[in-house]
């Protein structure tokens, strides 16, 4: 049986598009797993058998992550807010930093780029970090997440490398006219880097929301300035240890909030919530934003 060109390129096309679909399915399944999960009766799951749709539907997993006094409403709001305001000062930081070291009359751009890519391999270590973050004050204070994180090396050099694709006539074509540094980067440069600081702002995001090692380092002394993620990283730990020192069919773990499993999932769908929110409205700059400034002509 012999097939014609049409015939040929439309079987391909159907092949192509049910190995996409294949890819699709084996991508979201995992996390379609865990939704069902969370939310499902958590005696019932220990049966297993639950795949991407809960068995015996409850929001109890939920609601039991909230009982008894629980921080987690005031820890979500600071972990948005540092979200927000890292993310927002980090991406202007980087950014200007990122225009200054573009600059072909800038005499120190190459001195300040070699040893702000050292940076990215050589670390003082977390006692010298400590000591430093102590010493600035900056120990039980909310700028503790903003401040440490608002330049990042590799951050810089991404978006530097898509300014640097840019044409300098744009700038040398605004100095003419009388426009300032300031207003070259606010007017022409900030424009035009917008797929790379959606990228950027994407990667500082995440970065500030699934933080909690700061918090158990700086501020855990305070409450007010307890993040989403660390704790949820105290409740886990917390239903772990009683699940480790229960028998898991016992009476004793029918509530969802001392039941390992059902909290791990609840957990894990709060914790990536609001990133999987967020990114579809960043999506369209993610590759072109990396890519863009990566080949130089």
């Amino acid at each position: 049986m012999r097939f014609t060109g049409r015939k040929k390129e439309t079987l391909v096309d159907i092949a192509i598009l049910l190995f996409m679909c294949l890819v699709i399915l084996v991508t979201l399944y995992p996390f379609l797993n865990v939704v069902a999960k969370s939310f499902n009766d958590p005696i019932d799951t220990v049966k297993g058998g639950i795949h991407v749709l809960p068995r015996v539907f409850t929001i109890s997993n939920y609601t039991g992550l909230f009982e008894g006094g629980s921080n987690l409403p005031a820890a979500f709001r600071t972990s948005v807010l540092r979200t927000v305001i890292g993310m927002v000062t980090s991406v202007l930081c980087c950014a200007m930093f990122a225009f200054t070291l573009s600059r072909k009359d800038f005499i120190f751009r190459r001195s300040f780029t070699v040893f702000l890519v050292i940076t990215m391999y050589v670390g003082g270590g977390m006692i010298p970090d400590y000591l430093l973050i102590r010493n600035l004050g900056l120990i039980n204070n909310f700028w503790v997440y903003i401040i440490p994180g608002l330049i990042s090396a590799f951050n810089v050099v991404v978006i530097r490398a898509f300014i640097d694709n840019t044409p300098f006539s744009l700038q040398e074509s605004a100095k003419m006219d009388g426009a300032n540094d300031v207003v070259i980067f606010f007017r022409i440069i900030f424009p035009l880097c917008k797929p790379v600081l959606a990228t950027v702002a994407l990667f500082v995001a995440v970065g500030q929301w699934n933080s909690w090692f700061d918090t158990y380092l700086y501020t855990r002394a305070v409450k007010g300035l307890s993040t989403l993620q660390f704790e949820l990283m105290k409740i886990l730990d917390s239903a772990q240890a009683v699940g480790n020192a229960t028998d898991i069919y016992s009476e004793g773990l029918r509530s969802a909030k001392r039941n390992p499993e059902a909290i791990k999932m609840a957990i894990t769908v709060i914790a990536t919530a609001p990133i999987l929110i967020v990114y579809p409205f960043l999506q369209k700059y993610f590759v072109s934003g990396i890519t863009l400034g990566a080949v130089k002509e």
